[in-house]
Parts: C-alpha cells; structure tokens; sequence
C-alpha cells in the first residue's frame, strides 16, 4: 500500500498528464478545423509525398541511380535515405500496434474518442504516433546530412508534411512530436550503422 504522500503524488501526477492530454485534444481539434476546406484537401494530398510508399520509392530510387551512374555520395544517401525509411516505418509501425488512440477527424465526425492499449488495429484508431511525421523526418534528414547545401528545403519540406498532418485532422500534435523524434533517432541510428555520406571537398 501506498503511502500518503505517494498517493497524493500520483493523484498529481495523473491529474497533470489528464491536462496535458486534454490540451493536446483541443488543440488538435482546433488545428483541424478548416480539414474539410479545399485548400487544406488539396495540401493533404500534397503531402502523401510523405507516405512510406513514396518515401520507399525515392530512397530505391536515388540508391539504384547513384549505383548506375557510379555516384558514391548518391548512392551513400540512398542507402542512408532507405535504412532510416525503414527503421522509422518498423518503429512507428510497432508503437501503433500497441498504443490505440483516435484520430481527431474520428472524434470531429462522431464525438468518439478513445485511447489504450493492444485495440483495433485500423486508421480511424491509430492517430499515435505519425507515420508521416516519423518518415519523412527520417528521410529530410538522411538527405540534409548527405547534401548540406539543400538541409533547408529538405527540412522546410518535412515540416510541411508534419503540419499539414494536423491541419488535415489525421493528427494530434503529439502525435507528430513523437513521429518526429522516431524519425531524428531512426536517421541517427542509421548514420552509426552506414556512415554518414561525405559532402563534396569544394576545393576539388
């Protein structure tokens, strides 16, 4: 049994994550708003660039063409674009599979919001963490490191998918602040396991 001091700790501590977590909510809800105006539909279509299908495709892509036309910086960054793709997908990928929560369009829609553990494992309940947010983190990232000279478009781009993933009510921001963690450890990881691509020596 608890002390009393102990349980008046974890009554705070509950009570201080419970507003967290509603903040979280309202600001979601509030963000995703204008998720069925046109402009927003038409930039969540924009950023599926950020999917792990498209992601998948230019990290094969820019691997396989720096290997034909035997561009060593070119093919390093696919590799490293690939390995961090799929480090941040596996992990993303297990998070939701045990942490079930509901998206904010789901809770817009129908008033329904629900969180736990080892539920349905379907989109409407798997709002926690962002895939998009986690991927495309991952791959900016792996690109900024190979070609400094495009670190902030690279970065300009993901953080684009990252809000767009709130706006168009897929996401609760902390949603995305975790997928953009996985996404900056995945990349990291995958910088100790290959080896960071070397920039170009401008005095060559």
């Amino acid at each position: 049994m608890l002390p009393l001091d102990d349980h008046r700790f974890a009554d705070r501590l509950r009570s201080a994550i419970a507003g967290i977590e509603a903040t979280d909510i309202a600001l979601g809800v509030s963000l995703a708003r204008a998720k069925d105006h046109p402009g927003v539909r038409a930039l969540a279509s924009a950023s599926e660039v950020g999917s792990w299908q498209s992601l998948l495709a230019l990290s094969v892509g820019t691997l396989a063409f720096g290997l034909a036309s035997r561009d060593r910086r070119l093919a390093a960054a696919g590799r490293q674009m690939l390995v961090s793709g799929v480090l941040a997908s596996v992990v993303k990928t297990s998070v939701k599979r045990v942490v079930h929560r509901t998206r904010p369009n789901v809770l817009m829609d129908t008033g329904r919001y629900q969180k736990g553990w080892l539920g349905p494992n379907v989109g409407p309940w798997q709002s926690f963490p962002s895939g998009h947010s986690a991927l495309s983190v991952a791959v900016a990232r792996a690109v900024g490191r190979a070609y400094p000279e495009v670190r902030t478009p690279a970065y300009a781009a993901a953080a684009g998918i990252v809000a767009v993933q709130m706006l168009r009510g897929a996401h609760f921001p902390s949603d995305v602040v975790v997928g953009s963690l996985i996404g900056i450890a995945a990349e990291a990881t995958a910088d100790a396991i290959c080896g960071s691509p070397r920039p170009a020596d401008p005095r060559r």
